[in-house]
């Protein structure tokens, strides 16, 4: 079994060690998660998260590991708390709806640099479902087997998600003023330029 794994039967067991444990080696990567995403309430969400996680043993799968696993949970915390936080309680197409359609300005990554601004911009504005793709892949490197896990989908379809992510952030981008061969060398370069803004968001964690 996955040792972090065991390390959530162990806190699940009642050892308060090995849930400290846990937090530490993860926060920083739920911090990324939900900072792009919400307002201020980034911490509550990855205490969500975690009391999820606790309670749904009955969900791991064999041959999960756990990072792929507990996206997959922080995911359905993030769609659960988006949903709370609509005043008419209609349903959210998290497939083509995006964090800024809900109105919702993020100020817990703070970007100094033009072309981090933009791509965190650019996230922000293609469908949360897209959005959640491109960060677990290129911020958090899950490969289509992980994404698969955390999506809850096949690993074929995850593929095809990804593709049609890149699509949805090239045409923003595109939207947004960036075009020409400077456009072509950035997505070209997209795992280089999404790993430096990674590091932007994991100064909150």
């Amino acid at each position: 079994m996955d040792a972090d794994f065991e390390l959530l039967e162990a806190w699940r067991g009642g050892d308060p060690r090995a849930g400290d444990t846990l937090l530490r080696r993860y926060f920083a990567a739920l911090h990324r998660f939900f900072a792009n995403k919400v307002d201020d309430e980034v911490e509550d969400l990855i205490q969500r998260t975690f009391l999820a996680l606790v309670r749904s043993r009955h969900a791991i799968r064999e041959g999960d590991r756990f990072r792929a696993y507990m996206f997959t949970v922080a995911r359905n915390e993030l769609y659960r708390f988006l949903r709370e936080r609509r005043r008419d309680r209609e349903a959210i197409d998290f497939a083509s709806v995006s964090i800024a359609d809900q109105g919702i300005s993020p100020s817990a990554i703070v970007a100094r640099q033009g072309e981090a601004q933009l791509l965190l911009r650019a996230l922000r504005s293609i469908p949360i479902e897209l959005q959640v793709v491109l960060e677990l892949h290129y911020w958090e490197e899950l490969t289509t087997a992980e994404l698969a896990v955390a999506l809850e989908v096949p690993q074929g379809t995850a593929k095809s998600m990804l593709r049609r992510a890149r699509e949805h952030l090239e045409a923003r981008l595109r939207r947004l003023g960036r075009g020409g061969p400077e456009l072509e060398r950035t997505l070209e370069s997209l795992d280089a330029w999404a790993r430096a803004v990674r590091e932007v968001a994991g100064r909150g964690g």
